[in-house]
């Protein structure tokens, strides 16, 4: 019976300030997350990427700042979730709760597969089926140990990305200071009139925004922060503007060596790393090769450690099965089922992954890409709706800034999410439809008392 009671009681620990939530928001980002799609928006913007990076920065600026309003009303680890269930009906929470899964569990999968290929390249005597355990085993072992582990884990993380950004931002200057003395040049990353399109422009920013997809995992540790009401508002806010600045700075450099010449088919994917060695040499070429691994296993580790937080939401809320993914292990006050759960679910998922890319090349990779972009931006749509309708439903809040920011936070994510590959869109409507029908079964047509969104009692 004693036991019983402890388990009721038992509740995440409060241990994260507001620049643990920063340094946890930025390595689930990736200090570096411009890296790997630079050939692709250059090649869309003709060259522009600096200004698809800071307008996708604005465009993104209006849902952090949703979820962050949300998160001061909802401080609860289940975040879109909970502010969508609270705020507008249980079962168009449980929905986005739904979608926001398909987003958390292909993460840390996608990170898994994309960290065995890039050992290989290290060390080509490991098959991929051993490296995938070995990293599947890494991240979860890092998660079981506790979140403020998890936290100093991501600091330094992220310190070692800053600093190989710090390297080639150097290796730029002295690479470009010694060649080029017309101050015109160096507004051509912003601007250069030959090449310049406003089409060319947005296209290349309907890419960009992806640069900044995970800045709401930081409000599924709304549980294990203090003060969440202040510090979930100021920790989104801030992971998406030092973002938005540090990825300018780096694509800026690499148009400053580059210009606006297109990456071939066989380069774009490699553009960043090609830049590198161009600007530093065959050195600089492996260190950023060797950080891209590091940024994709500290966004590994993070997307688990927020997944975990996710599931164990939905669980408390009987969306999921509460005595699994509702349960908070007693000793170190985490959701360890979960993170058990989702570290499985990354080992097996990422084997089949390679399964399928070797059948279908490097495609598979792509459609889980946007097979995870389908369900954050349903996610980011439902934050904005929920702002939205709070605003609308309060009379001292109903002010026009206050409309217009979830209002065009949501525009923005919807033409967005339309404009996913047909595979995604496919793929994702499936998963929905799966979902749904399991949340109509289990909640007997999604009766609110029986679906939950507790807000813990300590900040209700």
């Amino acid at each position: 019976m004693a036991e019983t009671q402890q388990a009721k009681a038992a509740t995440l620990h409060r241990a994260l300030g507001l620049w643990n939530l920063v340094f946890i928001g930025m390595v689930i980002i990736q200090p570096t997350a411009p890296m790997g799609i630079y050939g692709v928006i250059s090649n869309k913007a003709h060259g522009h990427v600096v200004s698809a990076i800071l307008i996708a920065m604005a465009a993104m600026l209006f849902t952090a700042i949703s979820y962050g309003r949300m998160a001061r009303v909802y401080p609860s680890a289940g975040s879109a979730y909970t502010y969508v269930g609270r705020e507008m009906h249980s079962a168009l929470g449980y929905i986005v709760g739904w979608a926001m899964v398909m987003d958390y569990l292909i993460n840390p999968l996608i990170c898994t597969a994309f960290c065995a290929q890039a050992a290989m390249n290290i060390l080509p005597g490991l098959s991929f089926y051993v490296w995938i355990v070995c990293f599947a085993a890494f991240f979860t072992w890092a998660n079981l140990r506790g979140i403020k582990t998890s936290a100093r884990i991501n600091e330094v993380l992220c310190v070692g990305m800053f600093l190989v950004v710090a390297l080639f931002l150097g290796s730029v200057l002295r690479a470009v200071w010694s060649v080029h003395h017309d101050p015109s040049f160096f507004t051509h990353p912003f601007y250069e009139p030959a090449t310049f399109q406003v089409s060319r422009l947005f296209a290349g920013t309907s890419v960009a925004v992806l640069t900044y997809i995970g800045f709401d995992a930081i409000s599924t540790f709304s549980e294990e922060v203090e003060n969440p009401r202040r510090n979930i508002l100021l920790a989104t806010v801030l992971v998406c503007l030092i973002t938005g600045a540090l990825s300018a700075l780096e694509v800026y450099a690499a148009q400053l060596v580059w210009g606006s010449q297109p990456f071939s088919e066989n380069d774009v994917v490699s553009a960043f790393a090609i830049i590198s060695r161009k600007a530093g040499g065959a050195i600089l070429f492996q260190i950023v090769n060797f950080t891209l691994l590091v940024a994709n296993m500290g966004s590994g580790m993070g997307a688990q450690l927020a997944a975990g937080r996710l599931l164990y939401g939905m669980g408390r809320g009987n969306a999921l099965p509460r005595g699994f993914f509702g349960a908070i292990d007693l000793k170190r006050r985490i959701p360890r089922n979960n993170i058990l759960a989702v570290g499985i679910f990354a080992l097996a998922g990422s084997a089949l992954l390679q399964f399928f890319s070797n059948r279908l090349g490097g495609g598979a990779y792509e459609i889980g890409a946007q097979c995870l972009n389908f369900g954050a931006f349903i996610a980011f749509m439902g934050v904005n709706a929920a702002a939205f309708v709070r605003r609308r439903r309060h009379k001292n809040a109903r002010t026009a800034g206050g409309l217009l920011v979830p209002l065009l936070g949501f525009v923005i994510c919807a033409f967005i999410w339309a404009h996913l590959s047909r595979p995604a869109l496919v793929l994702g409507a499936v998963w929905m439809i799966l979902g749904i029908a399991y949340g109509a079964i289990r909640t007997r047509g999604f009766r609110s008392e029986l679906v939950t969104f507790d807000i813990p009692a300590d900040v209700a």
